[in-house]
């Protein structure tokens, strides 16, 4: 089922949460709908789901506008971050709960619910469970009979959010893996919330980059992670570092001096330079290049952070190294970025 976001925008007692935001979402196509808090995903989620109305713009499923249906109505799976399951039923009934609650005319009878509760279950690799009760559950299990019941259904779309928020690291870096295999085996038009960049760059076809209720970006993993089409994407997506700078003559300046940077396409005058700290070179010194003091070395991983204070300002940035790679104890290192982007100021 294929869901469009046209020219919406929701206010609440008059604060604007979204503005004029539109958006395509393909039919079976799995998408992340990423921002930092208050950057309105959660509130577009709730717009599709049909939890709220938007103030102006229309939500189409297919080419039916949905805009004024219920949550019902439009036949939405929805899971949430907190499970939100029935404590007193056992794990098959909660899977079956959304086809019991069904008007009679199109309720299937109960052997056929029951099988479908069964089948679920198997799917999400908990067979053998359908009589324990919620409490008797892990939280990443509970969660798995949370996206069953959203299934149960057979909703055309299925809303996630924040599905993994309660859980520990490992279990969220496991049952990411898992629902994209179950997303793959169903196909599924499915949109999730997160706040977790690494899971929104690991799990979804496209990534939805939110900012104060405005879609900043909408692309591939590698789309908004490689070539970032605005400042905030740079900052949020991944790390970086940034640095004030000016183009003269189409070169880069840092600091009053030129770092070797030529630059196509970028009006004269003030910017910021955005770089990635593993996606640099070292020089042993240069006639135009970015250089700094070690004011800190830390190890992440196999690499070490080494942070620089840069120009009179001591503004700081970091950069990457290998663990033992000496310019990490050198008081004073110089680099130039090899992948990076100038944005200049708005005016």
């Amino acid at each position: 089922m294929e869901v469009r976001v046209a020219n919406v925008r929701k206010e609440f007692d008059r604060f604007p949460a979204l503005h004029d935001v539109s958006l395509d979402i393909r039919s079976g196509e799995l998408i992340a709908l990423l921002g930092p808090s208050g950057s309105g995903k959660t509130t577009l989620l709730r717009l599709i789901a049909g939890l709220e109305r938007p103030t102006r713009g229309k939500i189409f499923f297919g080419e039916e506008d949905a805009s004024q249906k219920s949550i019902q109505q439009r036949n939405i799976g929805f899971v949430f971050q907190h499970y939100a399951l029935f404590r007193h039923m056992t794990v098959a009934d909660n899977i079956a709960f959304g086809l019991k609650v069904r008007p009679a005319a199109s309720r299937p009878p109960a052997a056929d619910i029951r099988k479908r509760a069964l089948e679920l279950l198997d799917l999400v690799q908990l067979s053998g469970l359908e009589n324990r009760y919620p409490a008797q559950l892990s939280g990443g299990q509970r969660q798995r009979v949370a996206l069953a019941r959203a299934m149960a259904i057979e909703p055309k779309v299925l809303l996630l959010d924040e599905p993994f928020g309660a859980l520990d690291a490992q279990v969220r870096r496991d049952l990411r893996r898992w629902l994209r295999d179950i997303h793959d085996a169903t196909g599924h038009t499915t949109v999730f919330v997160t706040h977790d960049q690494e899971e929104a760059l690991e799990l979804a076809d496209r990534v939805v980059v939110m900012s104060q209720g405005r879609i900043e970006q909408v692309g591939t993993a590698d789309e908004v992670y490689d070539t970032p089409n605005s400042p905030f994407v740079y900052g949020f997506i991944g790390d970086s570092s940034s640095l004030p700078a000016k183009v003269e003559d189409g070169q880069v300046w840092v600091a009053d001096r030129p770092v070797g940077l030529s630059v196509d396409g970028v009006p004269e005058g003030k910017g910021t330079l955005f770089f990635r700290p593993h996606d640099v070179e070292l020089l042993d010194g240069c006639g135009g290049c970015i250089a700094g003091t070690v004011a800190n070395s830390r190890r992440v991983a196999e690499t070490r952070r080494v942070e620089l204070e840069i120009g009179g300002d001591r503004r700081r940035v970091e950069i990457e190294l290998p663990i033992d790679h000496p310019a990490a104890q050198k008081s004073r290192v110089a680099f130039r970025p090899r992948r990076w982007k100038l944005f200049p100021s708005e005016a």
